[in-house]
């Protein structure tokens, strides 16, 4: 296929996008936007497109997805409040992993991995059509990146963008192959943004711990 038929295929699928799809993207974009930016609004405007995707990924098969999803509304709560919480400490700032940090995030990705595939098996075992393709284990995969980005991230830590990094150069394609191509061109306008969430926020850990 051509670039001119990959194009004019981008715009009918594109022509096809829903209103709620197309909410969901502008919203996730305003969140990856404030995260960037340190900015608090990371996370109404993050909950209210997680909530969407909820939805959207349960009609389309991706479970996990979906999972991650409910988990992204979790941790966005969570985040929230330890972004704002008053404390005799010194406020969050962002900072790079520690070696007992990569240990705690390593599990946490590993049982991540494990858990997601229980549950798919457990619940959607008999969908010989969904585990006749290999969506159900980049799913997972994807799903597992997301988690320990979204835990990270809560902690203001650098190496939360290594993770979105990650886990949107395998969404672009995934969300390609699932019709939803408007959400998979959000998830190229998410690398971008992250490449640059993890420049800005590596610059800013360093001037820390140099005093600049």
């Amino acid at each position: 296929m051509d670039l001119s038929s990959l194009f004019d295929a981008f715009l009918a699928n594109l022509m096809d996008t829903s209103w709620l799809e197309f909410v969901a993207v502008v919203f996730g974009l305003a969140s990856v936007w404030f995260a960037k930016q340190e900015k608090i609004l990371v996370y109404p405007t993050g909950i209210i497109s997680v909530l969407i995707y909820i939805f959207i990924c349960f009609n389309v098969k991706l479970f996990a997805d979906a999972g991650i999803n409910l988990f992204y509304f979790i941790m966005s709560v969570y985040g929230w409040y330890m972004w704002t919480k008053k404390t005799d400490k010194p406020p969050l700032k962002i900072s790079f992993n520690s070696l007992k940090d990569w240990i705690i995030t390593g599990l946490v990705f590993l049982l991540s991995l494990g858990v997601i595939i229980f549950l798919l098996k457990y619940f959607n075992g008999d969908d010989t059509d969904y585990w006749s393709t290999n969506v159900p284990y980049i799913d997972t995969f994807t799903t597992s990146v997301f988690i320990v980005a979204m835990l990270l991230m809560a902690l203001k830590k650098v190496e939360s963008w290594i993770f979105w990094i990650i886990g949107d150069v395998i969404s672009v394609p995934l969300y390609t192959y699932k019709g939803l191509v408007f959400t998979s061109f959000q998830f190229l306008v998410f690398l971008i943004l992250a490449v640059m969430g993890y420049v800005e926020w590596k610059r800013k850990a360093l001037n820390r711990y140099t005093g600049s």
